[in-house]
C-alpha cells in the first residue's frame, strides 16, 4: 500500500487493528502554520513569511518582512506534538533577496511507534520585476523509532528490535507568478531528490490564488509518488476575511485520494503591526476521523526599530 513499509505504514486490511494508521499523524511530513492548517493546506501561491518558508520558498520574497514565529500542533488522535519555529527576512538584503530557516521537533505515539523526528529547513528566493520570484529550500529530516507499530512484532509496522534511524537530505523549488496585483499562480516540488521513503515523499502541487488587503480565497492540488502503491491526490481549498483589519477569520477543505479522506478546517487570528497570534483546528469528517489542533504566533520585528524598513511592499 505504501513507499514505507520498513517503518509503519499498515495495510488496508490492518487498519482495524489500528486506532489511526501512522499516515495520518505523520501529515506527510508537513509542517503546517496556524494560516496554512486553517486554509485546508491551501498556501502555495498566497503564503508568505514563515508560511512561504515550509509551503513554496519562492513567497519569502512576495512581502518585505521580518518575521519570527513559533508554532504547536496537537494530533490527540494521533498522539502526536509538534513545536517548531522560524525566522523569514525579506528586508535587510538590498537586492530584495529573501531568506528563512526553520525547526520543528515532533514526537508521534510515543505508547506505540515511539517516534520522534526533527525537521529542519533553509531557503532563498528572489524576485523578479515583482511579478515573479523563485524559490531553492533545502531540507534535513533526522527520525528514530523504537516502537512496534500496529502490526506488533513485524517488520512491516516498525516492530524491529533496535532503534531505527532515518536520515535524510532533499529539496524543495518554487515557483510563483504575479499576473496582477491580487491573482497569483504557483507551481512547488518538495523532496525533489526523490529519497524513495514516504518519510520524505516526492510531490508536485500547482496552486491559483486571489488576495487582497482584507480578503483571499486559493485552490490547491498535489500530486503524491511516493507514499502510496500509486500517485494519489490532495485537493485543498480556503478562504479568508479580516475584519476591522485585526482579525482576520479562516475556513477550508481538503480531500485525499491516498486515506480516502475529507477534512475540513477552521482559524481565527489577531494582528497589528508588531505581531500576529493565529489558531486553526483541522477536523477529519470521513475516512480516518481524527483531529489537529495549531497555534502560532510571529513577531514582526520590521516594525520594531531592530531592522531597516521596508523600502516597498510588493
Amino acid at each position: 500500500m505504501v513507499a514505507c513499509l520498513a517503518l509503519s505504514c499498515p495495510s488496508k486490511a490492518a487498519k482495524a487493528e489500528t486506532e489511526l494508521p501512522p499516515e495520518v499523524g505523520y501529515n506527510y511530513g508537513e509542517s503546517e502554520t496556524p494560516r496554512t492548517m486553517a486554509l485546508g493546506g491551501a498556501q502555495r501561491a498566497t503564503s508568505y513569511s514563515v508560511g512561504g518558508l515550509f509551503m513554496n520558498p519562492a513567497n519569502m520574497a512576495r512581502t518585505q518582512v521580518y518575521h519570527l514565529g513559533g508554532f504547536s500542533e496537537i494530533w490527540p488522535e494521533a498522539k502526536r506534538v509538534s513545536f517548531g519555529g522560524a525566522a523569514v527576512d525579506s528586508i535587510v538584503n538590498t537586492k530584495g533577496i529573501a531568506g528563512g530557516v526553520g525547526y520543528t521537533w515532533n514526537q508521534q505515539d510515543k505508547d506505540t511507534l515511539d517516534r520522534q523526528y526533527n525537521d529542519l529547513r533553509f531557503a532563498l528566493a528572489l524576485p523578479l520585476q515583482n511579478k515573479f520570484f523563485l524559490g531553492l529550500g533545502g531540507r534535513y529530516l533526522w527520525l528514530a523509532q523504537d516502537g512496534e507499530g500496529p502490526l506488533g512484532d513485524s517488520l512491516a509496522s516498525g516492530g524491529l528490535e533496535d532503534e531505527r534511524i532515518v536520515e535524510g537530505f532533499s529539496f524543495d523549488a518554487g515557483v510563483t507568478i504575479k499576473p496582477t496585483d491580487s491573482f497569483y499562480i504557483a507551481v512547488v516540488g518538495n523532496n525533489l531528490s526523490d529519497p524513495g521513503s514516504g518519510f520524505q515523499p516526492l510531490t508536485a502541487g500547482g496552486a491559483v490564488g486571489f488576495a487582497t488587503n482584507d480578503f483571499g480565497i486559493e485552490a490547491d492540488v498535489v500530486f503524491d509518488f511516493t507514499t502510496w502503491d500509486e500517485t494519489t491526490v490532495r485537493g485543498m481549498g480556503g478562504v479568508e476575511y479580516l475584519i476591522g483589519g485585526a482579525v482576520p477569520i479562516r475556513a477550508g477543505y481538503r480531500y485525499d485520494t491516498g486515506l480516502e479522506s475529507h477534512a475540513v478546517s477552521a482559524g481565527v487570528g489577531y494582528t497589528d503591526r508588531s505581531f500576529s497570534a493565529d489558531v486553526a483546528v483541522r477536523r477529519y469528517v470521513s475516512g480516518e476521523e481524527a483531529t489537529a489542533i495549531v497555534f502560532g504566533l510571529t513577531l514582526h520585528l520590521e516594525t520594531s526599530g531592530l531592522t531597516p524598513s521596508p523600502s516597498n511592499e510588493f
